[in-house]
């Protein structure tokens, strides 16, 4: 039981040997004291120290540390109070009990200083994702001021120099000259640019939008000699081949009107063209320049362009994304939930909590 209380204790017995005693009965008691020496040769880690008193048979200097050792939890164990014990000079010393509860405070504390201001980085960061919001909606509403502004200009004459056309995306143009029906390309799948139809079927799950092709057909410009690529428009799958509409395949010269389209890269989850189909899924000027032998200009023809039993014109989606208020709202009220956590949690709380 002595053992027990002390491994319960932290603390070692040491036992100093019968040349101290004198007392084979004494000797005894004091060897079986120093049987948790030998089961645990190395004093506890929580213990702070362990000290050994060395007593005469008269019990000097003995101290009854067993009982006091820890806030007397050797006499709730019931421990024995024989002078033997002194007289054999087996004492114990307390250990570091209350080291750790005393640690355990000051250890919480910074835990939560340091939690208090990490947790503060979600409202400020979200605020400044608001923030940059905010001025991301004035850029996008600036540029969509300008694309209108562009798209509802008269049109001018096609400039001579392609690098005057870098600066005239979507701006409406006109040209002189006749088409080569013999090069036609096909940008598809596609389906038809209808304003009208769009509205109405706004927030549908399903849609009748039928599939199809854009016909793209080389350009012959009569007054500046050159041959660009026109977009005629869109015509129905079962249209694509133009043995179908030859009512639709214009001859002679005619005068067009059309808005300036640059090249374009590949988006993610687009298939690669395939020039040998001659299935075109993004516009890539420079390669289909090289298949039809024209200039790597591309105009779309407007809805005036459109003839019976041909492409339907103003096939150009002149339209902007701006959900910017969207992201606003849900920055700004993440930056307000998180702020009012934050302040009920690390300001408003209760002592002891």
């Amino acid at each position: 039981m002595a053992a027990a209380a002390a491994r319960w204790l932290g603390l070692r017995a040491v036992y100093v040997g019968p040349g101290h005693t004198g007392a084979e009965g004494r000797a005894g008691w004091a060897r079986r004291l120093a049987v948790p020496s030998v089961l645990f040769p190395q004093a506890p880690a929580r213990a702070a120290w362990t000290r050994v008193a060395v007593a005469s048979r008269s019990g000097e200097q003995g101290r009854g540390g067993l009982q006091r050792g820890c806030g007397r939890r050797g006499q709730r164990l019931g421990l024995p109070r024989s002078p033997s014990l002194k007289a054999y000079g087996v004492a114990w010393g307390p250990s570091r009990c209350g080291s750790s509860m005393a640690e355990a405070p000051a250890t919480k504390t910074e835990d939560d200083s340091f939690l208090q201001w990490f947790l503060l980085l979600i409202p400020v960061t979200a605020f400044g994702l608001g923030t940059w919001q905010v001025q991301r909606r004035k850029w996008k509403l600036k540029l969509i001021a300008e694309l209108e502004s562009r798209v509802m200009a008269d049109p001018v004459p096609l400039p001579a120099d392609p690098i005057e056309l870098q600066n005239l995306e979507y701006r409406p143009v006109k040209v002189r000259g006749h088409f080569d029906h013999s090069k036609e390309l096909y940008m598809m799948p596609r389906t038809m640019v209808d304003p009208a139809r769009e509205a109405r079927e706004a927030g549908r799950i399903s849609s009748s939008t039928e599939s199809g092709a854009y016909v793209v057909t080389p350009f012959h410009c009569t007054d500046l000699g050159v041959t660009i690529l026109v977009n005629r428009g869109f015509v129905p799958r079962k249209k694509v081949n133009p043995e179908t509409r030859q009512k639709g395949q214009v001859e002679g010269e005619v005068d067009l009107v059309g808005m300036v389209r640059l090249t374009e890269t590949r988006k993610p989850f687009v298939p690669e063209n395939n020039p040998e189909r001659n299935h075109w899924h993004y516009r890539d000027l420079e390669a289909m320049a090289r298949v039809t032998g024209a200039d790597p200009v591309f105009i779309d023809a407007d809805f005036q362009s459109t003839v019976p039993g041909g492409p339907i014109g103003g096939q150009t989606r002149v339209t902007l994304r701006n959900e910017h208020m969207q992201y606003i709202i849900t920055w700004y009220g993440l930056c307000a939930a998180t702020s009012y956590l934050w302040f009920k949690k690390f300001l408003r709380r209760t002592p002891g909590m």
